[in-house]
């Protein structure tokens, strides 16, 4: 396979966090292929500009244009992979396969009571002590060279509501049914919560498949970025080898 066959990759980071979570992948992928990661507005650079889920979608089809290779394999995390199913439905012909990563969870019912609670109490918490809680966190679940880049870039908090707000209510199963492309759903093993709705999202579509990453939680990512990567990897290339 030459240079001139792979697909651009572009990865959509998940909630609070920017382009920054990606920083274990973009070093491994780049060997082989064009790849990007994107803040999505109201994160990183653009945290300044308003959410929403149609800006969230043009950011991603630019940053695929940017790469000028065609389509692209979209890989997003959680509110990421949500913000990546957007992008699907509203520009299909730019997508060469979507890999969701802990967003195979269905955002209706009453699955989401508490992350409406959640979206409302954040504001509600000094940002710095959020801030604080979230670099303790990361410093003690995974090692600097994986997390570091993210909490340089800090969080974007004050976006949570707003992101989420218009996610909840908005995304399930049958949001696969409207992708064209393979679909790679990538879990990690104890995620349990966001792989609620994994057997569902797996049968709406013919060209779907589920992949876990033993042991990892929801940022699977970061709990094995060496798998993570791998699986990444593998499908991208199978979505060069059947077009």
């Amino acid at each position: 396979m030459t240079a001139a066959d792979t697909p651009s990759i572009v990865l959509v980071h998940g909630t609070r966090f920017s382009a920054g979570q990606w920083s274990p992948q973009l070093a491994a992928l780049q060997e082989e292929f064009a790849v990007t990661a994107v803040d999505l507005p109201g994160h990183g650079a653009r945290s300044t500009e308003p959410w929403s889920l149609k800006a969230a979608a043009d950011v991603i089809a630019d940053a695929v244009d940017a790469l000028d290779r065609g389509p692209a394999v979209v890989v997003g995390h959680s509110l990421g992979g949500y913000a990546s199913l957007e992008f699907a439905h509203r520009h299909p012909e730019r997508l060469r396969g979507l890999v969701l990563a802990g967003a195979s969870a269905s955002t209706r019912g009453g699955w989401s009571a508490p992350y409406r609670w959640i979206a409302g109490l954040v504001p509600r918490l000094p940002a710095d002590r959020l801030t604080r809680w979230n670099d303790a966190l990361l410093r003690r679940l995974y090692p600097p060279e994986v997390v570091d880049a993210t909490i340089r870039a800090g969080y974007a908090f004050h976006t949570l509501p707003a992101a989420w707000g218009e996610v909840l209510g908005r995304f399930d199963a049958d949001s696969l049914r409207r992708v064209k492309t393979p679909v790679l759903l990538l879990n990690g093993e104890k995620d349990t919560v966001f792989r609620s709705g994994e057997r569902e999202f797996v049968r709406a579509h013919p060209h779907a498949r589920v992949e876990l990453i033993p042991r990892a939680r929801h940022l699977a990512n970061f709990d094995d970025p060496d798998a993570f990567t791998d699986a990444v990897r593998r499908f991208a290339r199978e979505t060069a080898v059947h077009g």
